[in-house]
């Protein structure tokens, strides 16, 4: 399935139905009168948070939605069938923009939430309504009232307890792909993530969501390489995991980079808790391990924890340290596994 986080809809709710014109003309009824009935109510269109989505590319082939108009009252005092309403099923966490995409009209993170984004018309009067003792015949209906029509915009923000945050190759998908059944891609050469990936890890008894983003370069926030454009991913995290690639040339200076780029960027990011792991430690000897663990404290990182995504040695810790950040009523209690009955002959 591809990935698409942005896209623009244009949406229109039903117009009202008109009210109706009409007289009784029966056999055997003395006196007639005006029986127009009233005009249906237009479609409204909603959207809906639902599961199982993790992507907006539907609305890459289909992106105008319009709701039914109401039907014109009838004779009889016949009122019009209400127009039928429409419903976006978007992601959990999809943001909806006004046409300028700034103003944020709705922003749904729970399953079930619905926002009204166009109400349908109302269905006009028939003649009915009009008659009184000096109008004994209205010959007047009022028309129904027209749909709103809008050009919005969908994005979408995964929602992720923990956002990885490191260069390209800096290991974030073999650690997401070594402690989850997540399988991303994993390869030896930059920009292996185009798009992100969401995993589900656990440890001691409880599991969280890590949302793995396109790596960052230096003068991300001007566009260069892939931009920052995924970062509004992990904006929704508890914490924020930094990786640092050990057998890189310049460690200090490769943090500092990610450092400086989710400071550019802004929303809060830089002021979310961090855990910095210097990864890939099996290419390192203890001797080496110590020295750029040091060299990072030293430059603002903290406590560094060490670990290989590869061999595995040193995500438990990690995985402990994340946990730590985030907050009791977002982790989910691992289902206890079911134990087989003793079988009696």
């Amino acid at each position: 399935m591809k990935f698409l986080d942005l896209t623009k809809v244009f949406i229109r709710s039903g117009s009202g139905g008109n009210g109706c014109i009409s007289f009784r003309r029966e056999k055997y009824v003395e006196f007639g009168g005006p029986n127009g009935g009233d005009g249906g109510r237009g479609g409204d269109v909603w959207a809906e948070a639902v599961e199982g989505l993790n992507t907006l590319i539907d609305f890459r082939y289909q992106q105008h939605f319009f709701a039914k108009n109401g039907q014109a009252g009838m004779g009889r005092n016949m009122t019009g069938a209400d127009g039928n309403d429409i419903i976006l099923r978007v992601p959990v966490g999809t943001e909806i923009l006004d046409e300028d995409e700034e103003t944020i009209i709705a922003d749904l993170t729970e399953v079930g939430e619905r926002v009204l984004l166009a109400k349908g018309g109302n269905g006009g009067w028939g003649n009915l309504h009009f008659k009184s003792a000096t109008n004994q015949a209205p010959r007047r209906a009022n028309p129904g009232q027209p749909g709103v029509e809008r050009e919005l915009w969908l994005r979408l923000k995964l929602i992720a307890d923990v956002g990885l945050l490191g260069l390209p190759n800096a290991g974030k998908s073999t650690f997401l792909a070594a402690t989850s059944n997540a399988r991303p891609k994993i390869a030896d050469y930059p920009f292996t993530t185009l798009v992100p990936n969401l995993g589900v890890v656990g440890v001691d008894g409880v599991e969280f969501v890590v949302a793995d983003i396109p790596g960052l370069i230096e003068g991300a926030s001007e566009g260069k390489g892939l931009g920052d454009l995924f970062l509004g991913h992990v904006e929704r995290s508890a914490v924020l995991l930094h990786l640092v690639d050990g057998s890189s040339g310049d460690p200090v200076r490769d943090w500092r980079t990610i450092v400086d780029e989710i400071e550019a960027y802004g929303e809060g990011l830089a002021d979310k808790p961090r855990v910095t792991v210097l990864n890939k430690i099996d290419t390192l000897d203890d001797e080496e391990r110590t020295f750029i663990a040091n060299e990072l404290t030293e430059a603002g990182a903290g406590q560094v924890l060490l670990m290989s995504g590869v061999s595995g040695e040193g995500t438990v810790d990690v995985l402990r340290a994340l946990r730590s950040q985030i907050d009791e009523d977002r982790l989910r209690r691992k289902p206890a596994p079911e134990e087989d009955e003793p079988w009696e002959p």
